[in-house]
């Protein structure tokens, strides 16, 4: 049965990955994915990512984080569906845990955090939280 929520399936994998206390988690690979894993290692929260060659598609490997044996992650939450898309002007975008967590944001100059999109000064679909 094919997935219609890509994005959700990823993050979904990382969460059940870190709780699971698995080392690394691998997902089918797409442009999105990879550059919300950018953003997740530039902030901190994975060790790092790669692209792995598997027939057309590909596949992406993440790098759990933890800290003293528990995942640096601690709640990844969709916000944007495929039902139910989630748009927000600059002055709306969210701010996670009074700025502890960051929403990713995908904007028209691309996928960036909630600070950075404040920074260029343009909101967009917010695609996910995370703390």
């Amino acid at each position: 049965m094919p997935v219609t929520d890509q994005i959700g399936d990823f993050l979904t994998r990382i969460r059940n990955a870190g709780a699971a206390s698995h080392s690394h988690v691998e997902a089918p690979k797409s442009q999105v994915k990879v550059h919300i894993a950018e953003i997740l290692v530039d902030q901190g929260f994975i060790d790092g990512f790669e692209v792995l060659p598997d027939g057309v598609q590909g596949k992406i490997r993440i790098k759990l984080r933890y800290y003293q044996k528990k995942p640096v992650i601690k709640e990844m939450k969709r916000i944007s569906k495929p039902g139910r898309r989630v748009y927000a002007p600059v002055e709306l975008l969210p701010k996670v845990h009074h700025g502890l967590g960051i929403a990713i944001i995908s904007t028209s100059k691309g996928i960036m955090t909630d600070k950075q999109a404040r920074q260029f000064n343009v909101g967009g679909e917010i695609i996910c939280t995370i703390w």
